[in-house]
């Protein structure tokens, strides 16, 4: 039976772990030991340790104080398994004759030997923080310490003067998320805003954003359908900076950065496979194979992906993707890496029309009634992105980082949709009750294509007795966006009218040809848009007396925008008119922390923004400008192991631009003339103890109009609930042996009464979902398996996710339900 002792002596303070030991020394125990050793605080991970291993282990209490051990899955010798637990840690070990193992600081003095061979250490002060591995694929820590991709630095989210949430790779295997959407419920002031049903943009901080950045670059093109769906399995974890971040990042929305960061490959072998099933015909299989491919480990790989095929609550709506995610990289040697990547997604779906809202509410009919048609052809899209990663240290000092990514998205729909699409007229007949309305054949294609790449030089260094981090750097992107569309959008097609309380479905396919040889707009159905950019930014990061840190920066933008229209592709290239636009964004943040485990932070930042559309009458649009001021605590609780930030944020944006409600165009677009959101936002990411986790947000957010050409003053932004949260808890059983393995967990999700558009003319009600979970781990030799079940809104609530941004349709007729009761198991071997 192991046991955990103090000695009674001060200061030479030394924990010991006490463990029936093998009768041969350290050295002769070679012999590979399966370990199932989680990251945890380090005294516990090397009791762990010492329990499998069957080694005592020696060190000062001080010393391990509130340094984490990393995790140890699989099967190793004892000495591999410690190196691995202390990686990063700045501990080294001392092996006595008689196996025993003592603990202490690298490059410490020698210190004098006891007689029984051990080291006798005195109490120390451990400087810096220590951290595991996030990219760890047996981590299963909530709080990532950085979020190196969305600041570009390596600084500690605690001294960084901006609000910054991560989303790890842990919440996403114990929560089951498929896609990018389900992640960011975790984090404050995130809605999602799709369109069509597809996952593909978000409101943050009260503002749409529809690009998503991956490791660092857009990861998705401009125009009609802004991309395919981000799928979770290839995602190490999600990043959210939240405020203007065009001083580092170009073109994004005031509200915040959503950067996807992928899985790379590791120099340590692992692999992976997982089987899910669930309700409506749920079935999902995913993989991850990573590890050298040299015998000095200078090349690695890594092949993750996803396979899934599902129906939906939703009549007639399924899905049938693939996403495939190979990756190399090389190391010629200690100073430089090179990776390169693919990520390629393809889907078979069907489009989803959503519900509509009669007066100001909802329709009251069942969620799972849809009102396209079954005999409607299959949707398909698809993606390819192509990136090279490329970092050279010139010493431990400066670094020069080269990103690229190119990225090519194809997507075409086909289905019936309400007639008067693209206006806001009365689409339901009268005479029948309000209960029939008529419909039409639509369909479309946009096919997009971006190249971005930038080229960063970071470097430390001390001036005048002070600590720099500095970065310049200079970016390009290049998105070209072809958009075509067939179809009477705007007129009834007689015989397709539809009762919403007793639908009849199966159109004639003779319908749908009639449809697909129509050009719409009397013919004027090419849209070509085009955006280059060119970007010069830099920041310093500046350090005083280690408690104070001062981050200002800017950037110089010049932006090239068009958009035209014609019968065909070479006429929409003719007549694509061009507007150039330049302004410079600073950006200025102060962070004090009194005390080790809190930080005062405020900042002020502005953002730049080139409109790429037109108004009805064919002029193009000035940019938009975005400003914020943000105040702030950060702080760490309980050993480090939780973090919170409590942020109070007001941000306004002028040059709104949206559709033009009032223009039969589908493409006329309008400026609101300026927004404001203000509001308070709560974050916290963590453990509690070593067996409780948790991750959980609250925002309260006022978004209005407060500039308007048409009177929209004073209306609140739509999808924007004023209260919203969510609250996820973890229990991992680890120190009661017959249950150890065993984890569980339960989730609340809420968000209050949003306006369902900006005339806020009708509203969603608020919603309140509960979600659980329950896993347990087997060790199986030298591996693991592992079989959850979850469940998604367990007491099975209506609630309504949110509306279309006019992306495809009118808000009114593009209500987006959230599903009902849903089951999933699960089941996963690690090896």
């Amino acid at each position: 039976m192991s046991q955990r002792t103090l000695p009674p002596f001060n200061p030479f303070c030394l924990t010991v772990f006490a463990v029936a030991m093998s009768a041969s020394p350290w050295c002769a125990a070679e012999s590979a030991i399966d370990f199932a050793i989680p990251a945890a605080p380090l005294a516990d991970a090397l009791l762990q340790f010492s329990e499998t291993s069957g080694t005592k282990v020696f060190f000062s209490s001080q010393l391990a104080g509130k340094l984490r051990g990393n995790a140890v899955q699989g099967r190793f010798t004892p000495q591999q398994a410690l190196d691995k637990l202390l990686s990063g840690s700045g501990l080294t070990t001392q092996t006595a004759a008689d196996g025993t193992v003592t603990l202490e600081k690298s490059a410490k003095p020698t210190e004098p030997q006891s007689a029984a061979g051990t080291t006798t250490l005195p109490s120390v002060t451990v400087l810096g923080k220590t951290l595991s591995d996030p990219n760890d694929p047996y981590n299963s820590d909530y709080r990532p310490p950085n979020a190196s991709a969305a600041t570009k630095t390596d600084t500690p989210i605690m001294d960084t003067p901006v609000s910054i949430q991560v989303v790890p790779r842990a919440v996403m295997n114990d929560q089951k998320t498929t896609t990018i959407k389900d992640a960011l419920e975790n984090v404050s002031s995130i809605r999602p805003q799709s369109s069509l049903g597809l996952s593909n943009a978000y409101i943050v901080r009260g503002f749409r954003n529809g690009r998503v950045y991956r490791n660092g670059l857009v990861a998705n093109g401009l125009g009609i359908g802004e991309g395919a769906q981000f799928d979770s399995a290839n995602l190490e974890r999600v990043e959210v900076l939240k405020g203007p971040a065009a001083v580092l990042f170009g073109r994004i929305e005031p509200g915040g950065l959503i950067n996807l960061v992928t899985k790379k490959p590791r120099d340590e072998a692992y692999y992976s496979v997982e089987q899910r099933f669930g309700a409506y015909d749920f079935y999902r299989t995913e993989w991850d194979a990573t590890g050298p491919l040299t015998g000095d480990k200078s090349l690695s790989y890594r092949f993750s992906g996803a396979y899934q095929n599902n129906k939906s609550f939703r009549d007639f709506n399924f899905n049938d993707r693939v996403l495939v995610n190979p990756s190399v990289t090389w190391r010629p040697s200690d100073a430089t890496e090179m990776s390169l990547e693919l990520e390629a997604l393809h889907e078979d779906y069907q489009v989803d029309r959503g519900l509509f809202a009669i007066g100001n509410r909802p329709a009251p009919i069942p969620v799972s009634r849809s009102f396209i048609d079954p005999n409607d052809p299959v949707d398909t899209n698809s993606k390819v992105n192509l990136g090279f990663n490329l970092s050279h240290a010139f010493n431990d000092k400066w670094t020069l980082r080269n990103r690229f990514l190119a990225s090519f998205i194809y997507d075409k729909n086909t289905s019936v949709k309400p007639a008067n699409g693209f206006t806001v007229e009365q689409f339901f007949d009268p005479s029948t009750g309000n209960r029939r309305y008529a419909r039409n054949i639509f369909s479309q294609t946009s096919d997009n294509e971006t190249y971005t790449t930038n080229l960063d030089l970071t470097g430390k260094f001390k001036l005048l007795g002070v600590n720099h981090q500095t970065l310049i750097g200079v970016d390009y992107l290049r998105a070209v966006g072809r958009y075509e569309f067939y179809g009477n959008y705007q007129d009834p097609v007689p015989g397709l009218d539809i009762d919403i309380y007793n639908p009849q479905y199966g159109i004639d396919p003779s319908y749908y040809a009639n449809a697909l040889a129509t050009p719409s707009d009397d013919g004027a159905n090419h849209y070509l848009f085009r955006d280059d950019w060119y970007g010069a930014y830099f920041q310093d990061h500046i350090t005083l007396w280690d408690k104070v840190h001062i981050l200002g920066g800017g950037r110089y933008d010049w932006a090239r925008t068009g958009l035209g229209i014609g019968n065909s592709a070479s006429a929409a290239d003719a007549a694509l008119p061009s507007r150039r636009d330049e302004g410079f964004s600073p950006r200025v943040g102060v962070l004090y922390q009194p005390w080790a485990w809190a930080s005062i932070y405020g900042n002020w930042t502005t953002s730049f923004g080139a409109n790429n559309g037109i108004t009805a009458s064919g002029a193009t649009i000035n940019p938009e400008i975005g400003e914020q001021y943000e105040a702030g605590v950060k702080t760490e609780f309980f050993d480090q192991r939780l973090s919170t930030t409590l942020a109070y944020y007001h941000l306004t944006k002028e040059n709104l631009m949206t559709r033009d409600f009032n223009s039969p165009d589908p493409f006329a677009s309008a400026a609101i003339g300026k927004a404001r959101s203000q509001g308070i936002e709560l974050d916290m990411a963590g453990r509690l103890t070593d067996e409780i986790s948790i991750i959980g947000n609250y925002a309260f957010t006022d978004a209005r109009i407060t500039k308007d050409f048409s009177g929209l003053q004073g209306n609140r932004l739509n999808n924007v609930p004023e209260h919203s949260g969510s609250l996820w808890l973890k229990y991992d059983i680890h120190h009661y042996e017959p249950l150890n393995g065993l984890s569980f967990g339960l989730g609340m999700f809420a968000a209050g009464q949003r306006q369902g558009d900006n005339d806020n003319t009708f509203a969603l009600p608020g919603y309140a979902r509960l979600d659980a979970f329950a896993s347990y781990t087997y060790q199986l030799g030298k591996s693991r398996l592992i079989t959850q079940f979850n469940i998604r809104n367990l007491l099975d609530k209506t609630y309504y996710e949110s509306t279309d941004p006019f992306q495809n349709a009118p808000p009114r007729v593009g209500i987006y339900p959230g599903a009902p009761l849903t089951a999933m198991g699960t089941v996963r071997l690690e090896f």
